[in-house]
């Protein structure tokens, strides 16, 4: 019987943010200094600000773990899970790329939603084009950035285009959405339709503009442990830490919608 990431973490006892006790599958008790060992984490690239804190934090939680972190495109993570890329947990940008796996039966438990993200466009810091609408995007002269159409933030950016009626010609088609938000920090293009948390975690460089069709395409991020997990004790202990207050309050600082 698979288990929900949430009654997994509770029956090792992490449910509880600041739980010192816990148990191994059922066997007999752990302490929270007692986990150890390395957690191998894939988590979707626009995850990569808020899961640095949240790896740091657990790791001073736990002494004894380490937390590995590999961050990249949604699509191109699951790829390498299915293909037998060892990990203990993938955090994933869109429940269809989190399907990829979970069709593969490569999780161990049913993967839990943990926070969401919406779009915003992204311009130099000042707006020096004034655009403040989709529409705009689509001005004579104005280059604009996009995530690839097979990962998240780009399937988002067709519906919120769809919704608009707006046809753009991007001059980039990024793989992620700190691909896609480089551009405009390189000032190879002037705007670029990304996640409003990679706007603010650039807001030295860019700001974000909100614009009413990005409602229509908030993006769920869902979190699972892997079968073939070596660390499941750890794997088990961060799903819990991400799900907990402390976890959550990092994401919603980075600018994360709840869950």
């Amino acid at each position: 019987m698979r288990l929900s990431a949430a009654t997994l973490a509770t029956m090792l006892g992490f449910a509880v943010p600041g739980s010192a006790a816990a148990c191994d599958a059922g066997k007999r008790p752990i302490s929270a200094d007692q986990l150890s060992g390395t957690v191998t984490v894939l988590a979707a690239a626009s995850l990569r600000g808020a899961f640095d804190q949240i790896g740091a934090g657990f790791e001073a939680a736990h002494p004894r773990t380490k937390v590995a972190l590999t961050y990249a495109g949604s699509d191109e993570l699951a790829r390498r899970i299915v293909s037998g890329t060892p990990a203990d947990v993938f955090a994933a940008a869109s429940p269809a790329t989190m399907r990829t796996v979970t069709d593969a039966e490569d999780t161990t438990d049913t993967p839990e939603t943990f926070a969401r993200n919406q779009l915003v466009i992204a311009v130099p810091k000042g707006n020096p084009k004034g655009l403040h609408t989709l529409a705009d995007l689509a001005q004579p002269g104005v280059r604009v950035a996009v995530c690839a159409v097979d990962v998240p933030c780009g399937t988002a950016t067709a519906k919120v285009l769809g919704a608009a009626g707006v046809a753009l010609t991007p001059v980039a088609r990024e793989p992620d959405v700190k691909a896609t938000l480089a551009q405009v920090q390189h000032g190879t293009a002037d705007a670029a339709l990304v996640y409003r948390t990679d706007a603010r975690a650039a807001a030295s460089d860019v700001e974000g503009v909100e614009f009413p069709e990005s409602a229509q395409a908030v993006t769920a991020y869902p979190i699972a442990a892997l079968k073939d997990a070596a660390n499941p004790s750890g794997a088990a202990a961060f799903m819990a830490y991400v799900l907990g207050h402390r976890g959550q309050q990092v994401l919603m600082d980075a600018g994360f919608l709840r869950p």
